[in-house]
């Protein structure tokens, strides 16, 4: 059963905490991030992602970069823009995106549940990117960027948060990008017990976003428990910062993918090669494909509606993960057609999320061009191909997760995104 402990928040003062609130560190370019942070000097961006405080060709790894973002934090602390709370809380965080509401709950996660696999993921992670997280994280002693979870609905929390919901919330803004922020925060003895204890009726917890976070924070408790061999398992670091959903409030959006070049294909030969396992129909406008099996290509200036015959379907339907459509995408037509053998590490491949609309799929791909050349190989510029993918479900994601299998990398994009900086965890005792 899940470990879900109430925590003393590091956060914002109510009168700068729409200033704070940053989206994750990880949605932005190096560049992209040095601009988001020009004339917001209070955005947690500074501290999530220090290098911007450093010249463009500074290291943006080296030690004195993490010092940064630590000595920001610390500053902040002591000109009162973040508080320290005294009582352990829950907080509830809810988001409202074109008028849909998603309601979670900011509290700590067991690292050890994470271990035994209480709390379940569904990707790979990639070392190289738990590094800086983890040089992040045990340099500022503090866990910044909460862990996107999702549980099957229980009706008594789901009570517990409507109640409380009555209340005049903590924090209430609207961001820049018009997503609604509002925060309450349950502090009161009884009331938090019996949140705890009901948590601890749920089977298992669900990593729906921030796989990398997740991992570095677990590896940033076990190096702090090698430090202390007498720990006794209620430390701060054994423990990571969460928000965590209901899964029937949760909608994915699509994950799209754009192909560098034909794999030495033609159109009409790509389209004769995809016959094989799809019927392929002619679309004169973009949209975001609503029936499982179905995709959208985007090639040589036409939208064309692919959609998975049905021995394709047939064979895959008892498989979490081949059943998926970005398997099926993988499997019979970028891998075997168009060369993409490893979509973590092919430099030919680019995923798109679907909160950029598949009209940028179409922008992307517009400006290719391919010709003959001298040797006859087929010499290409620009994009070649895009796929607009339909989403996968929620019930896909846990039923994966479940049969503790790994998705295909790219293959769910949650919005709207969890802000940073509105909640942080200390982890130093």
């Amino acid at each position: 059963m899940a470990i879900v402990k109430p925590f003393k928040a590091l956060r914002p003062d109510s009168k700068v905490v729409k200033e704070v609130a940053s989206l994750p560190y990880d949605v932005y370019s190096r560049s992209e991030a040095r601009l988001a942070v020009q004339g917001h000097p209070l955005s947690f961006l500074n501290i999530d992602r220090p290098e911007t405080q450093f010249p463009e060709d500074y290291d943006m790894y080296s030690t004195e970069v993490y010092k940064k973002g630590k000595e920001l934090l610390s500053s902040q602390i002591e000109n009162g823009t973040y508080v320290r709370d005294t009582e352990l809380s829950y907080y509830i965080y809810e988001l409202t995106m074109d008028g849909r509401t998603q309601t979670g709950i900011a509290a700590l996660s067991s690292i050890d549940d994470y271990l035994n696999g209480v709390c379940k993921k569904h990707e790979n992670t990639v070392e190289e990117k738990e590094l800086d997280r983890i040089k992040h994280v045990d340099t500022l002693s503090c866990q910044t960027g909460p862990i996107f979870l999702a549980y099957r609905n229980k009706k008594e929390i789901s009570d517990i948060v409507l109640s409380e919901k009555a209340n005049a919330p903590l924090y209430d803004f609207v961001s820049d990008d018009g997503i609604g922020h509002r925060v309450w925060k349950i502090s009161d003895k009884a009331k938090v017990d019996a949140l705890e204890k009901t948590f601890q009726e749920v089977p298992a917890t669900y990593i729906a976003d921030g796989h990398h976070r997740a991992a570095s924070a677990v590896k940033v408790g076990l190096r702090r428990r090698e430090e202390h061999p007498d720990y006794k398992g209620d430390e701060e670091f054994n423990f990571f910062l969460s928000v965590l959903f209901p899964d029937d409030e949760l909608k994915i959006m699509d994950y799209n993918r754009v192909v560098k070049d034909l794999n030495g294909h033609f159109p009409e030969d790509l389209m004769l090669s995809i016959e094989e396992n799809f019927v392929v129909f002619n679309v004169k406008e973009a949209f975001v494909p609503k029936v499982k099996g179905e995709m959208l290509m985007y090639v040589s200036g036409e939208w064309f509606l692919i959609r998975a015959k049905d021995h394709v379907i047939e064979e895959r339907k008892d498989d979490p993960v081949r059943s998926l459509d970005v398997s099926i995408l993988q499997e019979l037509i970028l891998g075997p057609i168009l060369g993409i053998k490893d979509p973590r590490t092919d430099k030919r491949i680019e995923f798109v999320g679907g909160i950029r609309g598949v009209k940028e799929l179409e922008k992307r791909v517009s400006q290719h061009t391919y010709s003959h050349v001298m040797d006859g190989s087929i010499e290409e510029v620009g994009p070649a191909v895009a796929f607009a993918m339909h989403p996968t479900g929620i019930d896909e994601l846990l039923d994966v997760a479940d049969h503790n299998l790994l998705m295909p990398p790219k293959s769910t994009w949650f919005e709207p995104k969890l802000r940073s900086g509105i909640f942080l965890h200390e982890i130093e005792d």
